[in-house]
């Protein structure tokens, strides 16, 4: 027999008295667990980068967004939808394209749509922006005084009434909208198109926000023109370095692009 230490002997003795604990079904729970909100992150951002949804008469979906969206309508027969001119990228043969021409003296001065396109259904068709950028829908419900850029329109359900509103020779001057923007009316949905991604601000009652003069697309809410260094604007001068300052309740949509900005950028590369 071989000789053995006693504190030997003792470890071996108390050794099964401590069993290390089993080192996989602990960790697979947790592990399931840290995946799981990375999971929900993804889904979460899947569901905010779609829009579809239906109306009386049709459904629709927003596709390729941010920066090449189509709108894609499906209509039932005897449904409509009015675009503006140039709007139609394809559709059915079963649909039935309208063109209408809209004058009047108003139009002409304010620079209105003079005219417009009427499908009516069924079949589907796809809409496309001029520019690259997003699109984004409009619930109009007929008691939130929304004001869009006049350019901004793409598309809207026949019950939604525009009309041409003058914002005031300080504000078109400075803001980066026209002197005529569109006052929205009626009840349905109002497809709006943006030069880049959409940001959309929602301001609480007296809450203030400032957005760079250039960006904008919708608002219902009220805002001022500052300069860009704070305090209100008191000389009519050049638009540089002047902002937007919203006052809540109500929301507003920003373009992540400036169209004048851009221009210039395309200017100055040609010239070079």
């Amino acid at each position: 027999m071989s000789y053995q230490p006693q504190g030997y002997q003792q470890q071996q003795q108390q050794q099964p008295h401590y069993p290390p604990p089993p080192p996989h079904p602990p960790q697979q729970p947790q592990q399931q667990q840290q995946h799981h909100p990375q999971q929900q992150q993804q889904q979460q951002q899947q569901q905010s980068s779609t829009d579809s949804g239906s109306f009386p008469g049709g459904s629709y979906n927003i596709a390729h967004r941010d920066t090449n969206a189509i709108l894609n309508v499906n209509l039932q027969p005897g449904g409509t939808v009015r675009s503006k001119s140039g709007a139609m990228i394809h559709m059915s043969g079963t649909i039935q394209l309208q063109g209408n021409i809209k004058f009047s003296m108003k139009k002409l001065f304010t620079g209105g749509r003079m005219s417009e396109s009427t499908y009516t259904g069924p079949g589907r068709l796809a809409l496309g922006p001029t520019l690259m950028g997003d699109i984004i829908t409009l619930h109009v419900d007929g008691r939130t005084p929304w004001t869009v850029g006049k350019d901004t329109f793409l598309a809207c359900t026949p019950d939604v009434a525009m009309e041409t509103k003058s914002q005031g020779i300080s504000k078109s001057m400075f803001s980066g909208e026209d002197l005529f923007v569109y006052r929205v009316g009626g009840q349905g949905l109002l497809w709006l198109t943006s030069f880049g991604a959409v940001d959309r601000l929602d301001l609480q009652p007296g809450e203030q926000h400032i957005v760079d003069n250039g960006h904008l697309v919708a608002w219902s809410c009220d805002y001022r023109i500052e300069k860009a260094g704070g305090g209100a604007m008191s000389s009519l001068k050049t638009g540089e370095g002047l902002v937007c300052r919203f006052t809540g309740p109500g929301a507003v949509y920003v373009q992540t692009r400036n169209m004048d900005e851009f221009d210039s950028y395309i200017s100055s590369r040609s010239s070079s």
